[in-house]
């Protein structure tokens, strides 16, 4: 039963070819494979290149601070990515919705996943549910990762404990110097 097939899982997936960007569009589609994607996607000459601008997109997104911004430019990739919603059961596994058309290259299946998993996402969990890792905000910490916060009190700030670590140990040699 896919209860929301665009939430979650659609952002950890973008967030994932954010933090970690595969040099071929075989690590994509291995990438998509990863996060519970199982259809094909017709092979196009710059699907590469194209998935990167979708990211990018994306990532201006994860970098507005102002909730009405954030809308304005995910409304701009939902529009970019129209396509009547539509019952499928391409896997032969249970019916669900697909917010896009058949056909469509890489790129325009990720910007329509993604673009509608992040309005899920911040719609359901808050607005301010996504953001760069804060140990970058720190001077000499170069982690710009992104952080998809679904934990139940909605205050992850950290990529990863490693940073979230890091960030306690600065703190307590600040406090302690």
């Amino acid at each position: 039963m896919h209860l929301n097939p665009y939430g979650e899982y659609a952002v950890l997936f973008a967030a994932s070819l954010a933090n970690d960007w595969p040099d071929s569009r075989g690590g994509i589609v291995a990438r998509a494979r990863e996060h519970g994607m199982t259809m094909a996607f017709p092979q196009a000459p710059g699907d590469h290149t194209e998935v990167r601008t979708v990211v990018d997109r994306w990532l201006a997104v994860v970098d507005a601070t102002d909730p009405a911004r954030r809308a304005e430019l995910l409304n701009e990739m939902m529009k970019d990515a129209a396509a009547y919603p539509r019952l499928t059961d391409h896997d032969q596994e249970g019916w669900h919705l697909h917010y896009r058309d058949g056909g469509q290259s890489l790129a325009e299946v990720l910007l329509a996943v993604f673009s509608v998993g992040t309005a899920l996402h911040l719609t359901t969990r808050g607005m301010t549910r996504l953001r760069r890792c804060e140990a970058g905000v720190a001077p000499g910490d170069p982690c710009r990762n992104v952080v998809v916060d679904i934990t139940r009190n909605g205050r992850q700030r950290f990529c990863s404990v490693r940073c979230g670590n890091r960030a306690a140990v600065r703190r307590h040699r600040a406090a302690h110097s």
